[in-house]
């Protein structure tokens, strides 16, 4: 299985510490074989997820990880790289795409930038925070964009 590196000793970040336009990159993972297969046999059973020989024969011509599984390791990375405070709690996704199949042996990496920051009108005690999070491979291309929303707690200090 890929490694990333354990969440650091950075700040946890609240609503006021964010801006719209900042961006936060991840450490790389690799998407192996067996765990492409291993992950697709519980919960993506395609042969293109699943045989290398079958595969072959299918619209994509070789195996390749699931939209699904790419998505799960999305999610890992996008917390890894984002020290929000109270960590991503997500009120739902606005859009997610897989534009390029991941191949076994692909290195990912994921950049999740701040598009739009708003304090909730009923809690004052949290914002919402729409950010574009994008998923690339080892040679720059996209492989999945998603637009998570994101409830974000304010700071006890703000005036």
């Amino acid at each position: 299985m890929g490694e990333t590196a354990a969440q650091d000793d950075r700040k946890a970040l609240a609503f006021e510490d964010l801006s719209v336009g900042q961006s936060f990159v991840s450490t790389a993972y690799e998407m192996t074989l067996p765990e492409i297969q291993t992950f697709a046999g519980a919960y993506d059973p395609q042969a293109f997820h699943t045989d290398p020989e079958a595969a072959r024969s299918t619209f994509f011509g070789m195996l390749v990880a699931s939209g699904w599984h790419t998505a799960a390791v999305t999610m890992r990375l996008f917390v890894q790289a984002t020290p929000i405070a109270g960590g991503l709690v997500g009120a739902g996704v606005g859009e997610i795409a897989w534009p390029r199949a991941v191949r076994p042996g692909d290195v990912l990496r994921v950049t999740a930038t701040i598009e739009s920051i708003e304090p909730s009108r009923s809690r004052p005690d949290i914002g919402k925070v729409v950010m574009r999070v994008e998923t690339f491979n080892q040679r720059g291309e996209l492989v999945q964009r998603m637009r998570p929303t994101l409830v974000v707690p304010r700071s006890e200090k703000r005036a």
